[in-house]
């Protein structure tokens, strides 16, 4: 593996905030796996472009790049992979476990920050604060994503969330990290 030179957040300072959310109706949340969302402040030193970020996550090699946009203003959620999400540019609120969830999480993000997604955790934008949020989307090698909204008719994809495997590696970090501490 090639060392990447953007600059990160050394692991001894970075701060992470970790939440197990319980199911709602059909949307699963962290009830299948246990593995938490987990939220990297900082992460990408201020300025770090996208494809700098790209870069950095092709370089690692956990993940695939595969977009850069906002998030959905629509709850839904992906039964057929984990997924990273590095905040690019803005600040925004989000909200993870759906928003009639008492035990939802909302969060406020901005450039730098990190998020890991597991598989089956419902998630949506609430407030784009600054006009300009825009997020790289990543999925571990060789998955791809699929939408779901916890409605009717979804029960058997959201079993296979059962049988995905969880991080070897750092998506971020590479042979140490936060994802591996959970």
């Amino acid at each position: 593996m090639a060392t990447s030179k953007v600059p990160l957040t050394a692991l001894k300072d970075l701060r992470v905030s970790s939440h197990q959310i319980p199911a709602l109706n059909r949307i699963p949340n962290t009830s299948i796996q246990k593995k938490p969302l987990l939220i990297y402040h900082s992460t990408f030193h201020p300025g770090t472009s996208a494809s700098t970020i790209e870069s950095h996550l092709n370089t690692v090699g956990v993940v695939d790049p595969q977009w850069r946009y906002t998030m959905y203003s629509t709850s839904h959620f992906h039964s057929s992979t984990h997924e990273v999400l590095a905040i690019a540019s803005g600040k925004a609120k989000l909200c993870f476990g759906g928003e009639d969830n008492p035990e939802r999480v909302e969060a406020r993000v901005e450039q730098g920050d990190v998020i890991v997604v597991p598989a089956g955790v419902a998630h949506r934008l609430l407030d784009d604060i600054d006009g300009g949020f825009t997020m790289v989307g990543s999925y571990p090698k060789g998955k791809n994503w699929d939408m779901c909204y916890g409605k009717e008719g979804e029960q058997e994809k959201t079993k296979g969330i059962e049988h995905l495997g969880w991080f070897e590696r750092d998506p971020i970090y590479g042979q140490d990290g936060p994802s591996l501490n959970v």
